[in-house]
């Protein structure tokens, strides 16, 4: 959608109308995603509610703000009415429905407003519903075709429908939906009253961006960031979380000067302490990783959590105990051909050393994570930034400890 030269901005801006009048939704916002955010909203101005909804929830939420400055009521209200809900809540993504009727219509008026509705808008399933706006059953299009005319719309509804709440998170609700594959669901509120619809792919859409955002939440990085968020945004929203893993590193650092008399005794050691400390961190992530994904699909139901623990820890054990012996023999080798004493003692030490912190940041992948979220925080945030400060402090301390212990 490259401007040409002989173009005024007027004959852009019809030109970006007319090719976001024919085209899916997810298409019109990527080819507008460059555009300016007056030139979004002009473009969503000229456009039918419901399509131009749909294009303003495909942009990033920084910008949704700002384009329904210009965007027109039609588009501005139901928005409003949106940030009235929760955070990623399902609230947050649902659309003004538009088939709604009376229990009492017949069938043959249903299907005469639906053909006026679908030149502004696509209508999957109609919506009955009473004069307090309770949901009463759902439409489909081949129960009105296949039903008489003359037919009221209480005997071909489909009665008690599923409905997902619009305080529910997106999370939860993709619980309730897994099975089901409906293209759209009623929303209603905590009283049973018809307030919206969401469609499925967008909460398919949604769980997937949450679940691709942990990685980057994990290292500091907001799911509110992406590819093209400008550099001070960035900045502002990744630098804090730099300056904590600093303060943080300053702690293994300080473990580390409390043996410099053992190092500088026994030189080899600081060859391995690298090792015991990458080695130690890759466990306790493989523990981090199954223990957020665990949180993330609400796997820790009661007594769950103890034996996830008592797993970890098993795991550590062996796999730290496998590895130590592989480190040991390395160890040994380095130490005679660095001429060092007492080589097998040193391999002795690299073995316990390795095995106590892969049992450590096995623990630890699963406690972290899991106090941060009874504390109220996002596991996903800060969890690998404790889990290396432990690591690394436990594998160190505990390696020169030992070396102390036993070769000095």
């Amino acid at each position: 959608m490259e401007r040409t030269a002989s173009q005024s901005p007027a004959e852009r801006l019809e030109h970006l109308i007319l090719e976001a009048q024919r085209r899916a939704p997810l298409d019109v916002a990527q080819f507008l995603l460059k555009e300016s955010d007056e030139t979004v909203g002009a473009v969503l101005k000229h456009l039918q509610s419901a399509p131009g909804y749909r294009i303003l929830m495909r942009f990033p939420e920084d910008r949704r703000h700002r384009i329904v400055q210009f965007a027109g009521d039609h588009v501005g209200d139901p928005w409003s009415v949106a940030q009235g809900f929760p955070e990623d809540s399902v609230g947050r993504l649902m659309e003004p429905v538009v088939a709604v009727f009376s229990p009492d219509l017949t069938v043959r008026e249903a299907v005469g407003k639906i053909r006026q509705w679908v030149h502004e808008t696509l209508i999957t399933y109609g919506y009955v519903i009473d004069e307090q706006e309770h949901l009463l059953g759902v439409l489909t299009m081949r129960e009105l075709l296949l039903a008489e005319p003359d037919t009221r719309l209480a005997d071909v509804m489909l009665r008690d429908p599923f409905w997902v709440r619009a305080d529910l998170s997106v999370s939860d609700a993709m619980k309730e939906v897994v099975y089901r594959h409906y293209p759209v669901y009623p929303v209603c509120d905590a009283g049973g009253r018809l307030v919206g619809i969401v469609h499925g792919f967008m909460l398919f859409e949604h769980q997937k961006f949450e679940i691709s955002a942990q990685a980057g939440r994990m290292v500091g990085v907001g799911k509110e960031e992406h590819a093209l968020t400008g550099w001070r945004r960035s900045l502002f929203m990744r630098h804090p979380w730099l300056q904590l893993n600093l303060v943080t590193a300053f702690l293994a650092a300080f473990v580390v000067s409390l043996f410099e008399e053992t190092i500088a005794q026994v030189v080899v050691l600081a060859a391995f302490l690298p090792v015991l400390a990458g080695q130690s961190g890759n466990t306790g992530c493989q523990s981090l990783a199954v223990t957020i994904r665990a949180l993330t699909l609400d796997e820790f139901k009661p007594g769950v959590f103890r034996q996830v623990l008592a797993k970890e820890t098993l795991l550590g054990t062996l796999n730290g105990a496998i590895v130590g012996v592989v480190a040991a023999i390395a160890m040994i080798a380095y130490a005679i051909n660095a001429g060092a004493a007492e080589p097998v003692t040193l391999g002795l030490v690299v073995f316990l050393a390795m095995t106590g912190a892969c049992v450590a940041s096995g623990m630890t992948g699963v406690l972290v994570p899991v106090t941060l979220q009874r504390l109220g925080a996002d596991p996903a945030t800060a969890s690998s930034i404790f889990l290396t400060t432990a690591t690394d402090v436990v594998s160190m301390g505990l390696f020169l400890w030992l070396a102390s212990l036993l070769v000095l």
